[in-house]
């Protein structure tokens, strides 16, 4: 690819929260580019990019959409990402392949602060980004108090490219800061330059002044400039903005309404001449456009089609990709440009550096996952971590003959989505599906429905409780049975005792004389340890000692069978008589959520049983809390949903096992009952 058409590629994300108008603002930007001639609607379901029957029954994003477009020489692909929390993860797998993105928001300053995990992954990643601020004819507060509410979140120094021009509280205009040009907005066409209203000189001059206050922060001679007080020429101000923006030193602001196109077309000029073009953002990733032959590409969404099967999302980093060519030894089916579902042959089935593009029948390729022509990639692109799993469901197939397929469906929906997780637990034996929250795994689940023909049935998961006991006991176990041929005959004394929590399960044996033969004390232990699967109370018995001291045996009639036996026995006498108590999972949970929210988030681990170890500011992360504390795995089901409630959809958690704790005798009770064993 020439320098020439190199320059003319960008790849733009869509992101924000959820019903910010992000898949509205891909509409417009479509439409007035002349991409499409007729704007679709979320309402009517027929946009570009929720072409999904998952999106569309829920009128919302739940998986990255790639749309392309060109305005003024510039070929655009643009990712309209999901808003929900529940899937960022889709999110920031195609921020990894974008040279910049478009954080779309609403103008209500107590929303704002759902933008801060996106703004700091934009900022981690140094991934250039403009604020575009949607739903203007809702715009209640001033603007000025929505761009300082706006600097609270953002690392990133916050600065007005355009002021509003509102006729009572409709928004009717925009002033250019740069050219300081004032426009009228015309629905559906571009806007008129008009004089700039005298009444909004001085908020005008004020903003601008803020604008290039901030820019000379990185520009000695603009500095000297507004020392001397002497204006700067706009082709001074655009460069700085070019370069400050590119560097991701800052945060460009423009407004609008894209229902109606408003602001849509200054938002598509300042891509043009402000944001950076593909190699920029490779030397950002480490590459220096290496010529030596190989092609690099990264996988940043993977789709299974009913049809056509595997389609890769890749960003182009490095060389060309073709039809037919070997990446990472699979070879590469067509190439297309996406329009949301709708698949387009490229005409030369070649993409070149820095476009994005779907490759088919790349099977066994995943998400994320670096690709070469070589044998294998020289160097492996970094891609977003993996979400840890804070909701869980326990699915069963519907149909008992379809158990069989479904750990495969599932594999394909880890390739789609790496945030999802599934395992099949060691000792509940119930096949658990982890994901990010409960939309998240029904969308799951209803694509294993759709595209897989797997309906399935889901209930919460069972908790892996365990028991223990308190108390000592010697036992005697005996079993004699006798038939017409040879009998069973196994005679044991056991010492049972109570080991420190962590310990585990401890056999010995202390025969003397051959009481018990050697050959059958392997019977025991496992007579012992199939009974401590289910203890007294039902659930498996850890941190006990049990030590065969005594026994007798038979020399027809007894055997290896018989002792096991007799070993289960004086297990099943003696372990009601040693106190035993019911044991739960305690796990170690960090939280993350905005210190103005800790407050409630202490009380609401409080009420959950949660044992509170302390909370201290985030170092990396300003206005942050981290709280660590220690929480019984019965309490987390819901746990996240709570938490999102408090932090405005924003606070999350880690989580790890820890050790085991006795349950309060209050839960205790209700346990037991729920599980068939009444008070025992």
């Amino acid at each position: 690819m020439s320098e020439k058409v190199l320059g003319n590629v960008r790849n733009v994300a869509i992101v924000g929260p959820y019903s910010s108008g992000k898949t509205t603002l891909l509409e417009s930007l479509l439409s007035v580019s002349g991409a499409i001639t007729r704007k679709g609607s979320i309402k009517e379901g027929n946009t570009v990019s929720d072409s999904s029957a998952e999106a569309r029954d829920r009128q919302m994003s739940v998986e990255v959409s790639a749309a392309s477009t060109t305005h003024e020489t510039i070929e655009f692909t643009f990712l309209d990402c999901p808003g929900s929390i529940e899937f960022a993860q889709e999110t920031y797998n195609a921020l990894v392949g974008a040279g910049a993105a478009i954080v779309v928001c609403e103008p209500e300053i107590h929303r704002l602060l759902t933008l801060a995990p996106l703004l700091k992954f934009l900022d981690d990643w140094e991934i250039p980004h403009i604020i575009y601020i949607n739903k203007m004819d809702r715009f209640k507060d001033s603007f000025m108090d929505v761009l300082h509410a706006l600097k609270d979140v953002s690392t990133r120094p916050v600065i007005p490219q355009q002021y509003p021009i509102r006729q009572q509280r409709e928004l009717i205009g925009y002033i250019d800061l740069v050219s300081e040009q004032a426009y009228h907005y015309h629905p559906g066409s571009p806007a008129d330059p008009i004089p700039l209203p005298e009444h909004l000189q001085a908020e005008e001059q004020a903003a601008r002044q803020e604008m290039l206050e901030v820019l000379a922060d990185f520009d000695d001679h603009l500095l000297e400039e507004l020392i001397e007080d002497i204006q700067p020429p706009q082709e001074e101000i655009l460069k700085d903005l070019k370069q400050d923006l590119s560097a991701d030193l800052i945060v460009p602001v423009f407004f609008g309404i894209a229902e109606q196109d408003y602001g849509v077309r200054p938002l598509l000029d300042a891509l043009v001449k402000e944001t950076p073009a593909p190699n920029i953002t490779g030397e950002r990733r480490g590459l220096q456009n290496k010529t030596d032959g190989e092609t690099l590409v990264q996988v940043l969404k993977t789709y299974f089609t009913p049809q056509g099967g595997q389609l890769s999302l890749v960003r182009v980093w490095q060389g060309e990709v073709k039809e037919g060519m070997s990446l990472n030894g699979v070879r590469a089916g067509g190439v297309y440009r996406l329009m949301g579902q709708q698949q387009i042959a490229i005409e030369s089935q070649i993409a070149s550096l820095g476009e994005i593009v779907a490759i088919a029948r790349l099977e066994g390729i995943k998400t994320g996952d670096t690709l070469s022509s070589k044998e294998k990639p020289s160097e492996l692109l970094p891609k977003a971590e993996a979400l840890e799993p804070v909701y869980a469901l326990a699915v069963t197939p519907e149909k008992r003959k379809d158990e069989v397929k479904l750990s495969a469906a599932l594999g394909k929906l880890m390739e789609e989505d790496p945030s999802l997780h599934w395992e099949q637990h060691g000792d509940t034996k119930e096949v658990i599906l982890w994901g990010q929250g409960e939309i998240h795994l029904q969308v799951a689940l209803d694509r294993l429905n759709r595209k897989y023909n797997l309906p399935m049935s889901t209930h919460l998961p069972q908790v892996p409780y365990k028991e223990t006991i308190r108390n000592a006991n010697k036992v005697h176990g005996r079993y004699k049975h006798q038939t017409g041929g040879h009998g069973a005959f196994g005679d044991v004394h056991l010492e049972i005792k109570p080991l420190p929590r962590g310990e585990g399960f401890h056999f010995h044996q202390t025969i003397v004389g051959g009481v018990v033969p050697k050959q059958y004390i392997p019977g025991v232990e496992m007579g012992v340890k199939e009974y401590l699967d289910h203890g007294p109370l039902g659930f498996p018995v850890v941190d006990v000692d049990v030590t065969l001291t005594d026994g007798s045996f038979h020399s027809v009639d007894s055997s290896e069978q018989a002792f096991k036996q007799a070993a289960r026995i004086a297990m099943t006498d003696g372990m009601p008589s040693c106190h035993p108590v019911l044991l739960e999972p305690i796990l170690s949970v960090q939280l993350s959520i905005p210190a103005e929210c800790t407050a409630k988030v202490l009380q609401l681990v409080s009420g959950r049983r949660g044992q509170i170890l302390g909370y201290e500011s985030l170092t990396h992360w300003k206005g942050w809390d981290q709280v660590t504390a220690y929480f019984p795995q019965a309490e987390m089901h819901n746990f996240i949903i709570e938490l999102r409630s408090l932090t405005m959809g924003v606070g999350t958690f880690t989580w790890s096992y820890d050790h085991l704790q006795e349950v309060p005798d209050k839960v205790k009770s209700k346990v037991l009952t729920t599980n068939g064993k009444g008070k025992n």
